[in-house]
């Protein structure tokens, strides 16, 4: 019960009492009914003044602690002019005021917060206690490749992503390095912060793609170098000496089989200066010389030039182009070398080199194909059917001389990496559900 039903039976008891003394003193000497009437008339005029100074600053009290439950914290409780009840209203204002100061420095701080994850080089995303995913930052975007309104509410094993399903696969707690299909390499962090006393999961994503390249590029920059210095100058000696010998015995009888094999370790002593000089050219790529260039017509000039070796391995080679692309800055020359090799290795993907898919005794019907595709906003894909390229390859395939073919030597890919990362382009080469694979690259 109120407290104002708690006066109005404190009222009418007195009433009771009031009118039962005036009963009672009209029935003995006037003057006891003088004292009751003036008791009851007492009674009736300290009413008003006790609800006043008693009632009401309890009721304004209990009005402050609802403002207070409804976190109205900008209200404050005027003085009732009762000493007990003012005090307390004046510490509730003064509670009230502190109260708003925190909640005011506290929202700056969430917004300090905010701005501080959004600008953050790490990528940042916090799910629910469900899993779902409810918040990501821009570097989290970027990283997964992906828009915030097509995963906001999804698992992250339903993301379409290789770093997605790194994350999915992380238990809480841990702490992992992983390299991509897209040469990129991050440091991943599974952990939990507490929120109203829950734990709410989060996922920290730090990119070590730059720091590792470049120690990679200092340290096979370093061997290159040494072992060309060291094979160039031996080899020269050797066909220097063999060559020697050879202008010796030309001259003597029964000599053409020792001097047709000295001519044959000659040639395989260039060969290997060669070979050596192709890993040694890899450092040496030259910083790019941008000028404004169309992709559809740089894609057009690479396909009139692969479209001969893929007719030869019976490969359709087909372009589908996006007619309001922009011109974009880069390096011509560079780029045409980039695309080259992309195509290339696509073809050799469907069939090897020196072969064809199409067997001798079948009609050549073309079975092989390659797509170059130009999308907005500037966008070039590289699509082939061909064997693919499993998961266990994919974080390899950027990584210093690592190759999938028989002979390879690795170079073709860390020159598509040199000169796609000097461009500021970001790019992978992943085989997709489908069983197509695509080299994406998307510039700046």
């Amino acid at each position: 019960m109120r407290i104002k039903g708690f006066f109005g039976i404190l009222v009418f008891l007195l009433l009771v009492l009031g009118g039962g003394l005036l009963f009672l003193s009209s029935r003995l000497n006037m003057i006891y009914f003088y004292i009751g009437e003036g008791l009851v008339l007492f009674i009736l005029c300290y009413l008003p003044f006790f609800y006043r100074k008693i009632v009401k600053p309890l009721n304004t009290i209990g009005s402050g602690m609802e403002l207070l439950r409804e976190q109205d914290f900008s209200s404050r409780l005027s003085p009732v002019g009762q000493y007990e009840a003012d005090r307390v209203v004046n510490i509730f204002n003064r509670m009230m005021e502190q109260l708003k100061n925190e909640r005011l420095r506290l929202r700056e701080q969430n917004n300090f917060l905010d701005l501080l994850i959004k600008a953050s080089p790490m990528g940042v995303i916090i799910t629910s206690l469900d899993e779902d995913l409810s918040e990501l930052n821009p570097m989290a975007l970027k990283m997964l490749g992906v828009r915030l309104e097509d995963v906001q509410g999804k698992k992250m094993k339903e993301i379409d992503s290789p770093l997605a399903v790194e994350l999915a696969n992380l238990p809480k707690g841990e702490k992992v390095t992983v390299r991509l299909n897209d040469s990129n390499i991050y440091r991943c962090t599974h952990s939990s912060f507490i929120d109203r006393g829950f734990q709410h999961p989060f996922y920290l994503v730090e990119t070590l793609t730059d720091e590792v390249m470049k120690a990679e590029k200092k340290a096979y920059e370093k061997v290159i170098r040494m072992i060309a210095h060291e094979v160039n100058n031996t080899t020269a000696g050797i066909t220097s000496t063999l060559d020697t010998v050879e202008q010796a015995l030309s001259s003597e009888e029964g000599m053409e089989d020792i001097c047709d094999v000295m001519r044959v370790c000659t040639d395989r002593c260039f060969s290997m200066s060669r070979f050596i000089t192709r890993f040694a050219d890899v450092v040496k790529i030259p910083e790019p010389t941008y000028s404004l260039v169309n992709l559809n017509d740089l894609v057009f000039a690479c396909k009139r030039f692969m479209e001969g070796m893929c007719n030869d391995r019976h490969i359709t080679l087909r372009m589908e182009i996006d007619e309001s692309l922009p011109d974009v800055k880069l390096d011509s020359s560079l780029f045409e070398q980039v695309l080259v090799n992309i195509i290339k290795n696509a073809a050799e993907s469907i069939a090897p080199e020196g072969k064809s898919i199409v067997p001798e005794d079948e009609s050549p019907e073309p079975k092989g194909e390659i797509i170059i595709r130009t999308l907005s906003p500037a966008t070039i894909e590289v699509i082939d059917n061909g064997r693919g390229i499993s998961k266990e390859t994919e974080a390899k395939l950027f990584s210093p001389f690592f190759s999938t073919k028989p002979n390879g030597q690795g170079i073709g890919l860390i020159f598509i990496r040199e000169v796609l990362m000097r461009h500021g382009c970001t790019f992978s080469l992943r085989t997709y559900s489908d069983g197509l694979t695509k080299f994406r690259i998307l510039f700046p």
